[in-house]
């Protein structure tokens, strides 16, 4: 069991407001929240004039998830610094270079141009900074689909193989900029679609009730073989990132 804060057993998964322990009660509960909070966090994210920043993606996890959690809106490096987040082989960003990979993300995507073409790139640093302890992959998609629709184009998620999506998703955090997942999503590029037309979409995305996020907890940084093992992910990621405004 996923338990970061170490108090599964008085506080219920994730410290949830109903102190529910079955993951699987909790996340049909989460999943309900957000299908009633998405047309909010949508048209919040489509609201903002100018440059979508990091405290907007804080803002729209809040909006989907508070609910349910007293921490959403909250990222890693203020809720649990200091602590390694995995799934699977795949190692998230520490938690101070979260926002660091966010940002990559969101320069990258604001530039009509390079978010056109550079579509998978952009998903990757959004999934590899992984800010919070639960709810990643549906914060990503409204953040996104906001900034595909600011570029002129949506993604046909229904028209995608989850499997598919998820293995190219892992390969571009393993290895970013190479286009990996530029070259699987721009097979279902089609033409921007209202925001009545998106919330139909991602609250029909086959897998997306949240059971998939199995994340683990890998110890604490203080940890040298947890700080090594991070360390060398990072270097065999080879991605520089760049700074500047949004």
């Amino acid at each position: 069991m996923f338990d970061p804060f170490g108090d599964y057993e008085s506080e219920g998964y994730l410290r949830n407001k109903l102190k529910e322990k079955d993951l699987r009660v909790i996340k049909r509960i989460e999943h309900d929240f957000f299908e009633a909070n998405i047309e909010e966090a949508l048209n919040f994210i489509n609201k903002i004039h100018g440059n979508i920043i990091y405290k907007d993606f804080l803002k729209v996890h809040g909006i989907l998830f508070s609910d349910i959690y007293p921490w959403a809106g909250k990222d890693r490096l203020e809720v649990i610094p200091g602590k390694a987040i995995s799934k699977g082989d795949i190692l998230f960003a520490r938690p101070e270079d979260t926002k660091l990979a966010i940002d990559q993300g969101l320069r990258l995507a604001q530039d009509s141009k390079k978010m056109k073409s550079k579509l998978g790139e952009v998903m990757g640093l959004f999934a590899y900074g992984h800010p919070f302890l639960d709810g990643n992959g549906r914060t990503m998609l409204v953040i996104y689909s906001e900034l595909c629709r600011r570029s002129g184009f949506s993604i046909a998620w229904n028209e995608s193989n989850k499997n598919d999506y998820l293995n190219a998703l892992t390969d571009e955090i393993e290895k970013p900029g190479k286009g990996i997942l530029d070259d699987y999503l721009l097979a279902f590029k089609y033409k921007a679609i209202n925001l009545k037309q998106l919330r139909a979409v991602l609250t029909n995305i086959e897998g997306l009730d949240g059971l998939d996020e199995r994340n683990q907890l890998d110890g604490d940084f203080s940890n040298p073989n947890v700080a090594n093992k991070y360390d060398e992910f990072s270097e065999k990621r080879d991605y520089r990132i760049t700074y500047g405004k949004n």
